[in-house]
């Protein structure tokens, strides 16, 4: 095939493509702006080839089509034209701004990726780039609803990726793109989201799915057709017009539910539900009877979503029910509207303020509002975000009650604290007790619906880090993890200022102090907090930090520098501790009993030393119990190949060589020696103390056994001393 005929057939694509779109348009006036669009687009992506080699604008103007078929506006289309034009071209904002307005430059920054920024890792530029996206809702929702059209048909032509490729991307649509378009109550574009990433992620699993749907569809067609026709003659005889029809659940859908109670496709009842849209609300109701009068209803399987609409704006009324053949069959009943809602959720319902500009957040994505005060927090972190997408986008909802009789609706398994940080983060903060139907539970208790929450404060209560374990809430878990931040960050700092103060005193450079503080930026920091923060942390130390600052210090390397890389060096040591979930502090190890992990510890909060940690048998505790305020619960959490040292005292015979068996038997078990003393005693015995550098307890205690079996050996334990 030549050049020319290439060329010929990509213009046919496109001219197909665009003029099935613009035959969608009435207006002439909407037309010719479209047009004008579309031959910018053409233009600006010429000789740009996807990788099924279709010409890359087809993807444009295929986006386009999809936002028609959601009903959009004028503004959306044009801009789902333009939408990767800045990204993937010269044209700049300016340029779309000059061109087609101030408003559709604002939509198409929106969805495009940030650029030309040093990203840590992939995570990191992920999150950014949701971080854009997000923070883009806040003045305008189509962003995300051209985000969806955009995505919707990359999956749709994902097979001509790489593998490798397109299971990034399916992960991606699974983890954050499916549960947003639930929150956001577009059902449809979920549906076939999530169906596109399982075909991807698990390609057999759907195949077998697909094709039992379609082995049984005949069946299945007959016995719904049986259960309709009583409720279409029923309702016909009380002059509702109503659209009643069948419809099988999504792939994915019925695969989570296959995996989710271990049952084959055969032994799942809810396969399928039956729809039924009437006119009015009132009719919703009245229909509910009708179906009542025929077929019993299973009464724990009522859900009534009009009353009560989900936090996604959906609004239905479900009703499980035994058909004449002895089968579950679940029937939906709603209206016009609520069906189209349901279908494209927020689609359905973008709010303008004098024609133009967006209002405020229609109800139905009320959530946005957190996610964008988390978002626009002074310490939040991008890629907690990705964390915070997945946590709030559960599929069912719970609905709770405060003593009064307010209603709070609640992800499922939601917990008393969730409950009380979605009231008031302050509520939250200081919970200590929780009532559920006035009964006391645990603040890890899962809730369920219709139950009444009563919750008890203390104003000395402070979360902690185990509140995080079993809150389900983005909310919930970003007020704790900000506080808990936040003390980090005020401890560093204290602990960071008393070794900046300490260390320039033992060099007899205390009159200095200022000026290391205001040269933070010599050593690399943008702030003189994030200096001492890390210093504190034990990010960076002195010894490091003073060439920088100090470097007329370089050519005078005295004692005193030396003693305190011995300090520094000591404190790469002083690793591996959790301060209820505050990490990374300084901390420092008792010399009178010098704990290593598999030991029972405690933390004293010392002052000018940072964190203390003991063993629980430490025999100093007895003095600092009139200091309960500042001994604090620590735990180990040690990392890979970090080491501590330990003592050893061995007393055996003193005959040759065995110095030489007992290092040979610690070298076996992979242990350095960093010291050794003995000392011989009238009786030919000698004593023998080893300081050793171990991971653990539990390896210390396999060297001490392996030094047992040398022969001659008397004794061999462990000094904390």
């Amino acid at each position: 095939m030549n050049d020319n005929v290439v060329k010929d057939k990509e213009s046919d694509v496109i001219a197909d493509k665009s003029n099935f779109l613009l035959d969608r348009i009435s207006s002439t006036e909407d037309r010719k702006q479209l047009e004008k669009a579309l031959k910018f687009s053409v233009k600006m992506h010429h000789g740009q080839v996807r990788k099924s080699g279709l010409p890359f604008v087809s993807h444009c103007i295929d986006v386009a089509n999809k936002l028609l078929d959601w009903k959009m506006d004028q503004t959306t289309i044009i801009s789902a034209l333009l939408h990767d034009v800045v990204e993937d071209t010269d044209v700049t904002l300016k340029d779309i701004e000059k061109e087609f307005g101030s408003e559709v430059a604002m939509l198409v920054d929106g969805v495009t990726k940030v650029e030309n920024i040093a990203f840590r890792s992939i995570e990191h530029k992920q999150a950014e780039n949701f971080t854009k996206l997000f923070l883009s809702l806040a003045n305008d929702l189509r962003v995300i609803i051209i985000k969806f059209a955009d995505r919707l048909n990359n999956m749709e032509t994902i097979q001509f990726l790489s593998s490798k490729k397109r299971k990034e991307i399916a992960l991606e649509t699974k983890e954050i793109f499916v549960p947003l378009a639930h929150r956001l109550g577009m059902a449809k574009v979920k549906w076939e989201l999530e169906d596109l990433s399982l075909k991807c992620l698990d390609l057999r699993s759907y195949n077998t799915i697909k094709k039992k749907i379609e082995t049984s569809a005949k069946l299945n067609e007959d016995i719904l057709s049986n259960t309709i026709t009583p409720i279409k003659s029923e309702l016909d005889s009380y002059k509702i017009q109503s659209n009643i029809f069948g419809r099988y659940k999504s792939i994915s859908s019925i695969h989570r539910k296959i995996n989710k109670r271990d049952k084959k496709f055969e032994e799942i009842y809810d396969l399928y539900a039956i729809r039924i849209v009437v006119d009015k609300i009132e009719e919703c109701y009245l229909a509910l009877g009708v179906i009542h009068n025929i077929y019993p209803p299973i009464q724990d399987r009522f859900k009534d979503f009009i009353a009560t609409p989900k936090t996604n704006g959906y609004q239905s009324i479900h009703t499980t029910v035994l058909t004449k053949d002895n089968r579950l069959t679940e029937v939906q009943i709603r209206t016009k509207d609520m069906d189209y809602t349901a279908e494209v959720g927020v689609a359905a319902h973008w709010l303008y303020k004098g024609g133009n500009e967006i209002g405020e957040f229609d109800s139905q994505v009320s959530w946005l509002r957190d996610l964008l005060s988390i978002l626009s927090s002074e310490n939040s972190d991008p890629e907690e975000l990705i964390d915070l997408l997945k946590i709030d986008m559960f599929e069912d909802e719970i609905f709770v009650f405060t003593p009064r009789g307010d209603l709070i609706k609640l992800p499922v398994d939601s917990t008393p604290l969730d409950f009380a940080f979605a009231i008031h983060g302050g509520l939250g903060f200081t919970t200590v007790r929780s009532k559920v139907n006035k009964k006391l539970v645990p603040l890890s208790y899962n809730l369920k619906s219709g139950d009444i929450v009563e919750i008890e404060t203390s104003k000395n209560q402070t979360p902690n880090s185990g509140w995080l374990k079993f809150v389900k809430t983005s909310r919930a878990k970003h007020e704790i993890s900000k506080y808990l931040r936040k003390v980090e960050l005020e401890e560093s700092l204290k602990i960071g200022s008393e070794l900046i103060e300490k260390n320039l005193r033992k060099l007899k450079i205390f009159d200095r102090v200022s000026e290391f503080k205001k040269n933070f930026s010599m050593a690399g920091y943008k702030t003189i907090d994030s200096m001492i923060s890390d210093i504190g942390r034990g990010g960076s130390t002195i010894k490091d930090l003073l060439p920088k600052i100090f470097p007329d210090l370089k050519s005078n390397k005295n004692k005193d520098i030396e003693d305190i890389e011995f300090v520094e060096s000591a404190r790469s040591d002083f690793d591996g501790i959790n301060l209820d979930g505050v990490k990374n502090l300084v901390v420092d190890y008792g010399k009178c009993c010098n704990p290593i992990p598999g030991d029972e510890v405690v933390g004293y909060i010392s002052r000018g030393r940072g964190l203390i940690v003991h063993m629980h048998s430490c025999s100093n505790l007895s003095s600092l119990s009139s200091k309960e305020d500042r001994l604090v619960s620590v735990n180990w959490n040690t990392k890979q190949n970090l080491s501590f040292r330990s003592k050893i005292h061995i007393t055996c015979n003193d005959t040759a060589g065995m110095l030489n068996d007992i290092a040979d038997v610690i070298s076996k078990n992979k242990v350095n020696i960093l010291d050794v003393s003995t000392d011989v005693t009238e009786g030919g015995m000698a004593n023998i103390w080893i300081i050793c550098k171990v991971e653990s307890r539990q390896k210390l205690d396999l060297v001490i056994k392996a030094i047992q079996k040398i022969r001659h050996i008397d004794s061999v334990e462990r000094v904390h001393e």
